[in-house]
């Protein structure tokens, strides 16, 4: 029996026996003969007389109709053969049931014939509408999305491959070449969808090539040859690739051929995005395939035909090709209008999107005020503070997203002159590729925007868009294979106002699923990529408008802190989009994929910076699992410096976990005991609160490596708390287990103890108070009354927590401070001004630039392992196989411990003794320090002092760990090593050791003194 197809059926049955007029009767008498004649000549004559039958079983049409039906549907609508060769009869049977049931329901209600039909079981669906090419208005586009969204299992998998995921489903797509009858011209477009039957159920790996494996048994049955090998071929690329292979083939009969594979899941909305692209250039497919693998392949087939017969279609063909690399980029943005409405090209609304979120991040009004203003309060810090917000705060109000959306909405025209502006300096294609920028030409394009746009905002908005073309070095734009597109931009568009010290560098990478930034301060920088999560859009509002600033505080900050390390300061971010939070990998991966198109050579890539750049990665919130996969992508991509891309990998690629180490904690620890020292206290009688928990990497080490009474515990999971100290036994139990706090044993409290879920309401506290949101409690918990204890260390928390506007709450009623003694741990958990201001107020703070760099100096000396071993002996002596650790290893393990020691003990003496000496605070004298350092490192690099080869020896000597020396020597350290590189560690130690030891105020002639003796 045929199943039931829609509810047009019923009505069907219920008109069937009415006379029906020759307009809906696709076999008209006047036809039916010739009709008929051609039947007996049809390859699939077999099949149509099977439809024949069980259309005459079903009684749901008039046998006198049915072979009219069916031989119109077989000779005269002009589907494609192979709809024929892969589809069932019983189906066949469905459609024509369909196709007459809309004819019939158009006669019987008097409206216009609407083909608009569907069909749904639990294994198939069927799809038939208008087929209307080139009209933004075709039903067929909200088919494709509906089949997109609904069908293709895009939100099943990242770029890693689950190959027990759900699979999405496979697509054979049809459009007719004949009309649904003489009197009703309209082309049909018919989807039909089916749940894929692998050959081979137990394939594990995505590395898996065999089409006999991974294919789909209908599939391996009707495929011809010739669709065999070319899939065979692409999918032997695709499997070792992160972004799409695709390949097109000369028109034949049946069309041009685009064939395109990629990851499932790895980008969205691409399938109807290429529908798009291709309509776009005037040409319309015949028939389409969407084939899913069982390996997490999926791969299109479309055959394009033009619209208009006289154009070139090998040379479109090629161009859609060239273009659809970068739809899968950017497959719909809410710029796609643009380019629906012809207004725009693909790559010109592409462009047109970075350069609205560019814009966004960087435009300012109120410069000229705000410095006059600034200048007028003077050295108040409140003031000056306080400023600074409403600054920041009006800026964002003028120029919000939507705004410079809508400039680039308002004036396309002027998006295209910037983009011809842009294609001209990066297209390396283009015969002007290489070309340096022209002063003159780019003052003509301001000219012209100044013309065009009738008020100021708007021309700030293009002027900082031109702005981005003048600064920007080389792009990926133009590379045919790309995951995201990324940026390599000078930092002379950055204001001096706003950023007091130049980056050495910056890149900017847009996905379809995020955009972030790289910046660092020396051409030498190490330091992590972060993932920046929201959990409403007001959250991601704040983080969007703030991205950029963000980033550059946190390199900043890595710049002060990595100050006695060879690696200057940087970091990335990845700003997860707020309908993408849950691709965090995929994002991550392709902003990796992104900075590597960057890093290595490559023809299609025109590059105006022309030098070798090796970026330094770390692990930071939300990617320190990515490690791994990110060194061996450099490897895979052929990056020489693969072992040291990435810091914070697995041991058994040769990494030195930083929380299984304890790596962070351990200089942290050690401004702790310092000053207890100096007070003469004992920590086992101190009580301690802390941000960041047991299951951290920061909070857990903590937890262990103390002996303190800690009262209290905030961490993602709510407020743990006991005025007489958690039980240091249980405490340390779920620091082990890397567990949240709301595993604590709550039994273990005190009467007045407590545990506040974040997920728990209305919950009141054992004191009496009453507790309406433990989300809002846990979040504002370390300003609480209760968060009193001698020592203060923030081992988690976003940037900013205690500012300005709220550190006014971490005093008592009398003006003392609550916690006497504060040692950040967590990056810029206190703003500047607050911590000048608890300074004021007698506390003792040392901010995170000065406690936190023990992770960093473990890095460094994780990269210099890399760097300084061959890769045969990094795989021998670094590199833990089978649990067994090798014996280099655990020793140059203790060597990173007592170095990270050491530079936190040099420095924390070095600022207290300046403190005691001049009276500067200490969060200032941290910042002097740095500069120092960093300032005298880079006169050292440039001086005369790097060709004195024994005084050269003689520091990297001192400056590299003993069991390093040992195993290859300082010869084979020079040798192997980039000279950037070894001139940075020369320099680093030499400046560090030298402020250190001889303070802030030094004359020059002990600088003299300090090298003579060093030589001696």
């Amino acid at each position: 029996m045929i199943e039931s197809l829609s509810a047009s059926q019923e009505i069907t049955q219920n008109i069937h026996s009415n006379k029906v007029p020759a307009y809906f009767t696709a076999g008209a008498k006047d036809v039916a003969s010739p009709i008929k004649d051609l039947l007996e000549a049809c390859p699939f004559k077999q099949q149509a007389h099977e439809v024949k039958t069980m259309l005459s079983t079903e009684h749901l049409i008039e046998k006198s109709r049915i072979d009219d039906e069916v031989n119109w549907f077989y000779c005269k609508l002009g589907l494609d053969n192979s709809y024929f060769e892969c589809t069932p009869s019983l189906v066949v049977a469905k459609h024509i049931l369909s196709l007459y049931a809309a004819k019939m329901i158009s006669h019987a209600t008097g409206s216009k014939l609407e083909i608009q039909l569907q069909s749904k079981t639990e294994g198939s669906a069927t799809f038939i509408t208008r087929s209307n090419p080139g009209k933004r208005d075709s039903p067929a586009m909200a088919i494709e999305q509906l089949i997109e969204s609904q069908y293709f299992g895009e939100g099943n998998q990242s770029t890693k491959v689950d190959v027990n995921a759900p699979h999405g489903f496979r697509l054979a797509c049809y459009r007719t070449t004949g009309t649904v009858s003489v009197d009703a011209p309209i082309h049909l477009r018919l989807y039909h969808l089916t749940k894929p039957v692998f050959a081979n159920s137990n394939v594990t790996s995505e590395l898996e090539t065999d089409l006999n494996k991974v294919g789909d048994l209908n599939f391996l049955a009707r495929a011809s040859k010739e669709t065999k090998t070319i899939y065979s071929d692409i999918m032997s690329q695709a499997v070792h690739r992160l972004g799409p292979v695709i390949q097109h083939f000369p028109y034949k009969s049946n069309g041009a051929r685009l064939v395109i594979a990629h990851r499932r899941g790895s980008t969205h909305s691409y399938w109807s995005a290429i529908s798009e692209l291709y309509h776009f250039h005037q040409m319309y497919a015949t028939h389409k395939d969407v084939e899913q693998f069982s390996n997490g392949i999926v791969i299109y087939s479309v055959y394009l035909r033009p619209l208009h017969p006289e154009v070139d279609i090998n040379t479109l063909i090629n161009k859609i090709a060239e273009q659809a690399s970068l739809v899968y980029v950017l497959p719909r943005t809410s710029l796609t209008p643009l380019f629906l409405s012809h207004q725009l090209s693909f790559p010109e609304v592409t462009y047109a999107y970075v350069a609205w979120k560019f814009a966004y991040q960087f435009l300012n009004r109120y410069a000229t005020e705000y410095s006059a203003l600034a200048q007028a309060i003077g050295d108040d810090p409140a003031k000056q503070s306080m400023l600074a917000q409403l600054k920041t705060r009006l800026s964002k109000d003028t120029f919000t997203e939507g705004r410079v959306r809508d400039a680039i909405v308002q004036f396309p025209e002027l998006v295209k002159l910037l983009y011809t502006d842009f294609e001209r300096y990066h297209n390396a294609s283009n015969t002007g590729g290489a070309l340096k920028y022209d002063v003159n030409h780019g003052q003509e394009i301001l000219a012209q925007i100044k013309r065009s746009v009738n008020n100021e905002l708007d021309t700030q908005i293009f002027g900082a868009v031109l702005s981005f073309n003048r600064h920007l070095l080389k792009t990926n734009f133009y590379k045919q294979t790309k995951t995201a597109l990324s940026f390599r931009l000078d930092p002379g568009f950055l204001s001096a106002k706003e950023y007091a010290s130049r980056p050495f560098a910056v890149f900017f990478v847009v996905g379809s699923e995020f955009r972030g930034f790289h910046i660092r301060f020396r051409d030498i920088a190490r330091g992590g990529i972060r993932i920046i999560r929201a959990l409403n859009g007001t959250q991601y509002d704040h983080n969007s408008s703030s991205l950029f600033d963000e980033n550059y505080n946190l390199a900043s900050t890595q710049q002060s802190k990595n100050k006695d390390i060879p690696e200057g300061g940087s970091k990335g971010t990845v700003l997860l989009s707020l309908d993408h939070q849950n691709k965090a990998e995929v994002a991550f991966r392709k902003y990796i994929d992104g900075l590597l198109d960057l890093l290595l050579p490559n023809v299609e890539i025109v590059d105006h910076y022309a030098r070798e750049e090796i970026l330094f990665l770390g692990p930071d919130e939300g990617t320190a699992d990515f490690m791994d996969w990110a060194s061996e992508h450099a490897k895979a991509r052929g990056a020489h410096f693969w072992k040291a891309f990435t810091t914070g990998k697995s041991l058994t690629r040769g990494g030195i976990p930083h929380d299984l180490y304890g790596m962070t904690t351990r200089s942290i620890h050690q401004y702790v005991l310092g000053t207890l020292a100096k007070l003469g206290r004992d920590e086992a009688q101190c009580s301690k609160f802390q941000t960041g928990g047991p299951d951290g990497d920061l909070g857990s080490n903590e937890i262990k490596i103390s002996k303190d009474k800690t009262i209290g515990v905030v961490d993602g999971s709510g407020v743990l708390y006991d005025p007489l100290g958690l039980n240091r036994e249980e405490l340390e139990r779920v620091a082990g287990k890397r567990q949240m706090a709301r595993f604590f044993d709550k039994t273990r409290l005190s009467a007045n103890g407590f545990l506040v879920d974040v997920a728990e309401n209305d919950v009141t506290l054992p004191g009496g108070e009453f507790v309406e949101s433990g989300l809002m409690f846990r979040n504002n918990f370390h300003l609480h009354p209760l968060a009193a204890a001698d020592i203060f260390v923030p081992c988690g928390g976003r940037p900013e927590a205690v500012g300005i506007t709220n550190v006014d709450k971490l005093f008592t009623s009398n003006g003392e401070c609550r916690f006497p003694i504060i040692v950040e741990g967590a990056n810029l958990f206190f703003t500047q001004k607050a911590r000048l201001i608890l300074e004021e107020k007698g506390a003792i703070i040392f901010k995170d630039a000065s406690a936190n760099k023990g992770g960093v100096t473990s890095s460094s000396l994780e990269v210099l392992s890399a760097l300084a071993l061959n890769d045969a002996e990094f795989d021998q002596h670094m590199c833990v196989k089978a649990g067994v650790v090798p014996a280099f290893y655990q020793a140059y393990i203790g060597d990173v411990h007592r170095t990270i020691e050491e530079n936190a003990r040099l420095e924390f003496d070095c600022i207290w003794r300046e403190n005691a000496k001049t009276k500067t605070p200490r969060t200032i004298l941290t910042d002097l320090i740095s500069d120092k350092i960093n300032s005298l490192n880079d006169s050292i690099q440039s001086s005369p002092l790097w060709d004195n080869v024994v005084l050269r020896k003689k520091v990297i000597a001192a400056a590299c760990p003993p069991e390093l020396l040992r195993l290859v020597g300082v010869d084979a350290i020079v040798e192997r090593v980039p000279v950037p590189y070894v001139k940075a560690i020369f320099g680093a130690y030499l400046a560090s050791r030298f402020v250190y030891e001889c303070g802030l105020s030094s004359p020059e002639f002990a600088f003299f003194t300090f090298i003579t003796r060093l030589l001696a």
